[in-house]
């Protein structure tokens, strides 16, 4: 099954007189929908927009995975662990929050920053928190996170050229930017599809492309929060 939501759909959050806009792929603070908690372990996926200057102060996270994908400009992250980095388009990010880490996330720089920032519930609780960065990661090159059970798959598509959706229990396609076919549907930039049990599955690239898409398994019994 798949089932397709758009870009314009999604829930509007953030500070926009701060420079900070937010957009919502799932439920999330005053957006409450029960039937859109998460899919699979995938419990947010948004995309930040922050104006030169402007960013999220120090705030705390516990027993999640986050993942951060750049689009444009820098971001600067620095954490309560004693990590302080720039993440750049073509980096992926990882911090790993288990039992409690607080984190500042900017942007430094003079130019305005887009990133794709997901959240994937861990099998286990607690621990200590982990961090990295994976510089210019290749096209195809497959990121595994074992704390989730779920694998991150990176593609950036020529047109006419096409990409497996990973055969899985659940699957999630956000594209970034461009358009890409999935099946009779037309996906752009924003745009995501929740894939249950799909089988044999082709993104067509109808334009220069680029895509997220998480291999995951069912749907785990245990309901984080």
């Amino acid at each position: 099954m798949i089932e397709v939501h758009r870009g314009d759909e999604r829930y509007r959050g953030g500070d926009p007189d701060a420079g900070i806009r937010t957009f919502h792929a799932f439920s999330f603070g005053p957006h409450f929908d029960p039937d859109n908690l998460r899919f699979g372990a995938l419990i947010a996926c948004n995309e930040e927009r922050l104006a030169p200057g402007a960013g999220f102060d120090e705030h705390p996270h516990r027993d999640t995975e986050i993942v951060t994908w750049v689009i444009e400009g820098e971001l600067t992250h620095r954490d309560s662990a004693g990590h302080e980095t720039t993440v750049r388009p073509g980096d992926l990010q990882r911090l790993g929050s288990a039992g409690g880490v607080r984190h500042i996330e900017r942007n430094d720089s003079a130019a305005p920053l887009r990133f794709v920032q997901m959240w994937l519930a861990p099998d286990s609780f607690g621990g200590e928190p982990t961090y990295e960065v994976v510089r210019g990661i290749a096209d195809g090159t497959p990121y595994a996170l074992p704390q989730a059970g779920a694998t991150l798959h990176v593609r950036r598509l020529a047109p006419g050229e096409r990409a497996s959706v990973p055969d899985a229990a659940r699957a999630y396609v956000h594209v970034v930017r461009g358009t890409v076919r999935l099946g009779e549907e037309s996906l752009g930039p924003g745009d995501a599809a929740r894939i249950t049990d799909g089988r044999g599955l082709e993104l067509l690239a109808t334009d220069a492309s680029e895509c997220l898409m998480w291999e995951m398994g069912a749907e785990p019994e245990r309901v984080y929060g």
